[in-house]
């Protein structure tokens, strides 16, 4: 089977956004955040000096790679995405491009995407990597900063623009060459077969870089296949817009529609809006239907659990497909 006879068949798989935005769960100095838990350093404004002290706190002696995939085995799942490095610049790899990543900076000092790409292919499900390729609030020529604002406090924007005011002088250029490009060179060289790279949010890059960073993973990982979010029309297959369901029967490709399983995507120790088995159920009958994969997203805590009523639910959702 190639693979895009694959993922038309997969039908449903785990995202999992996880890493330091788990610690502080949505709340920064005694004030709650409304947005995803993931956006926590962007939605205070939270210095790198301050943000990146988070980590020798960052010890998720409860992870567990076995319990997290059979978790997707048991719902149904058959693939699996998990943040490689995320919006914040914080890799959860050993990353030998940045020492801001959880082998280098944290206590913990093991590499979690290894881990979980052993457990996949021990439990027989496939596995792909999340990669931030424009935004990155570490660097100070991070991308986002032609977009201009998006929500919050009024001054909210993409880039990080609190540690590094001069967007005028930002050149994101200097950021894909010195940390993005070898960081994807890094993703795709050291964890065996992945399915699909998923890129997100692309502000900033051009089309000659988009079309670089697609041509490595083809390179690299010719059974590997590249969301569209990668930017500038390039893509083996479309990303919905999050926790988009279309009404309609989608045309000839390959769609997927990335969706939470509460309000937010990193974890947050407030949000319990909790989906239903049912309405999981139905959401994946209806997408499948019209010809799109369901990801239904998780986020584990600082601990490296996920959280006891996704766990509950989505074995619920299993024995009710099989």
């Amino acid at each position: 089977m190639d693979k895009r006879e694959w993922f038309k068949s997969a039908k449903f798989g785990m995202m999992i956004h996880w890493g330091l935005y788990s610690l502080p769960a949505g709340e920064w100095k005694g004030a709650r955040m409304p947005y995803i838990g993931e956006w926590v350093q962007q939605y205070f404004r939270i210095p790198n000096a301050e943000y990146h002290a988070l980590a020798p706190a960052f010890n998720p002696i409860l992870f567990n790679a076995d319990e997290w995939v059979q978790l997707a085995v048991d719902a149904g799942m058959k693939y699996m995405v998990i943040t490689s490095k995320h919006h914040d610049g914080f890799a959860m790899y050993h990353s030998k491009v940045s020492k801001l990543n959880i082998v280098d900076a944290t206590p913990f000092k093991r590499d979690v995407i290894g881990e979980l790409a052993e457990a996949c292919r021990k439990h027989g499900i496939k596995f792909g990597l999340y990669y931030s390729q424009d935004l990155d609030w570490s660097e100070p020529n991070g991308g986002g900063y032609t977009r201009g604002k998006t929500w919050g406090r009024g001054s909210a924007g993409w880039t990080n623009d609190w540690d590094f005011p001069d967007n005028e002088n930002k050149n994101y250029t200097q950021c894909y060459e010195a940390k993005i490009k070898p960081q994807v060179k890094e993703i795709l060289t050291q964890y065996g077969d992945l399915c699909l790279i998923w890129f997100d949010t692309p502000t900033t890059l051009s089309l000659e870089q988009s079309k670089e960073l697609a041509d490595m993973v083809h390179k690299y990982q010719p059974n590997c296949l590249v969301n569209s979010r990668i930017g500038n029309g390039m893509g083996d297959y479309r990303s919905m817009g999050d926790n988009e369901i279309p009404d309609e029967t989608m045309p000839e490709g390959l769609f997927e529609s990335a969706c939470t399983i509460n309000d937010t995507w990193g974890y947050k120790s407030f949000d319990n809006n909790w989906k239903s088995a049912d309405r999981i159920i139905e959401l994946k009958e209806h997408l499948n239907a019209r010809g799109l994969n369901y990801l239904l997203n998780v986020g584990p805590d600082y601990l490296g659990r996920i959280p006891a009523p996704s766990v509950e639910v989505l074995r619920q959702v299993g024995q009710r497909l099989s």
